[in-house]
């Protein structure tokens, strides 16, 4: 019900009673801490552990009750050949001595260091100490063969196709932060079956969870400097950075790293909004624990899983869009109707323009469109290129709509497709698409008003109305 790769619906609220949880990241966010939260919050302990058992790559679990600032939380421990993972900073303090001497000697035996050892130990919260040297192939794994080994576990599709996003997705910002393709990212062995531990328990667990969509809040990602492969790094890691791309942040001072790159894949497809608590009737919560304890700062994370308010239900989807406007008072008006079909080609979500009276008592235009926040650069460089305009403003909003759909009706002159707008469940507008009416006017040599009539008809008596 909550997940699936690439699955970033918006709340369309077609059901009256959606259940939510609702992921507090107020001390960052790792694989494990969620684990501890979803056993917390109900999710069967011996379903992890079966999920473990079905990757067969020699991990269990330990599952233990601990402290956190006063605050009781479940622990969730990966172990692997005999090793239990570590926070990062206590990984390289005991490796410290080991590394050097490791990385020399691959370094003579293969005349490199291999540009994927950034992710041994993953990048990631499950280093551990007296694990192998990083730089050999023989002891790393990469995603094809991570997604063989998670397509054979015995745990639902569903699953499967979350775990392998979030994998897809670490993968795809180690790429990009090292210039190299995501089938050349490898993950060091034990790494790895640490990473694919959290990964698929979280996809499984979240699932389990039985609710419509898991909201996040903005996260808290912690600061000073964390000590990875290739030297000391700013916190957010750079793959934690790139992750979180969009995701509200920000930082309470604390010096350690609180957001981990596997806990920003988990929240990056897991999560199907940010926003502050929603109004929902609370059902119960559960607290994950990480693995440091932080004066004064309980280091868990929570979830709570409730039903959403009547008044939340009734709503309509919330998206953030990028607006953009121009003035324009010199352009020939032949060429603003060319832009505005340029812009609704290049894939601007609208574009209109208004009279408006500019400075001296020109009469202009203001050409605004509206975009997604990823379009916001093409489309700006349209703008400059094919108008006179010296400036483009932009800014940020959050515009609500309703659930739309498409469907097809049969006319004596072919199918024409219907837009369906609904709230709760209830049909609120439709319409036919103009295109398809218009070729069938100019095909079939009838009155366009005449095609909207009978599309329309058609539409009222159709079964799904």
């Amino acid at each position: 019900m909550v997940v699936g790769p690439n699955d970033k619906r918006l709340t369309t609220n077609d059901d009256f009673h959606m259940r939510i949880a609702y992921l507090e990241c107020f001390s960052g966010m790792s694989g494990d801490m969620f684990l501890g939260a979803l056993i917390d919050a109900g999710v069967p302990p011996r379903l992890l552990e079966e999920t473990v058992a079905a990757l067969g790559v020699g991990a269990h679990l330990e599952i233990s009750r601990v402290v956190r600032s006063g605050i009781s939380a479940t622990k969730v421990d990966v172990w692997v050949e005999g090793e239990k993972d570590l926070p990062r900073e206590q990984y390289w303090a005991k490796q410290d001595v080991a590394r050097a001497p490791s990385a020399a000697k691959s370094k003579h035996e293969n005349g490199h260091l291999h540009d994927h050892d950034h992710l041994h130990g993953h990048e990631h919260e499950h280093s551990r100490a007296g694990a192998p040297a990083p730089h050999t192939h023989k002891h790393s794994r990469g995603l094809s063969e991570i997604r063989e080994i998670i397509g054979k576990a015995a745990v639902s599709d569903t699953s499967k196709k979350t775990a392998i996003a979030i994998f897809e997705a670490l993968g795809a910002a180690e790429a990009k932060i090292h210039d190299t393709s995501i089938e050349k990212v490898h993950f060091h062995e034990v790494g790895a079956v640490d990473a694919m531990v959290d990964i698929v328990c979280a996809s499984v667990g979240a699932e389990a969870l039985g609710v419509d969509e898991i909201v996040c809040s903005p996260l808290n990602v912690g600061g000073g400097t964390v000590q990875c492969t290739h030297g000391t790094f700013p916190v957010p890691a750079p793959a934690t950075v790139e992750l979180l791309k969009e995701a509200p942040v920000y930082s309470t001072g604390v010096q350690a790293e609180l957001v981990t790159p596997t806990g920003a894949a988990i929240v990056k497809t897991l999560a199907k909004r940010f926003a502050t608590f929603p109004e929902m009737k609370i059902e119960k919560s559960g607290y994950g624990a990480g693995s440091r304890e932080f004066p004064g700062h309980p280091n868990v994370v929570r979830l709570t899983l409730g039903e959403a308010a009547p008044s939340l239900t009734a709503r309509a989807a919330s998206e953030t869009i990028t607006v953009l406007e121009a003035n324009l008072d010199d352009l020939n008006p032949q060429v603003f109707g060319y832009v505005m079909d340029r812009l609704l080609e290049e894939g601007a979500l609208d574009a209109f323009g208004m009279p408006v009276q500019m400075k001296k008592n020109r009469p202009g235009a203001l050409l605004t469109v509206l975009c997604k926040p990823e379009d916001t650069s093409k489309l700006t460089e349209l703008i400059f290129a094919e108008t006179t305009t010296l400036g483009v403003r932009r800014r940020d909003e959050v515009r609500q709509t309703l659930a739309r759909r498409w469907e097809n009706v049969r006319t004596q002159w072919g199918e024409v497709r219907i837009k369906v707008a609904s709230m709760n469940g209830t049909v609120t507008n439709y319409a036919p698409e103009y295109e398809d009416c218009r070729r069938i006017a100019a095909e079939h040599h009838v009155p366009l008003k005449t095609v909207i009539q009978e599309a329309t008809r058609a539409y009222i008596g159709s079964p799904q109305k």
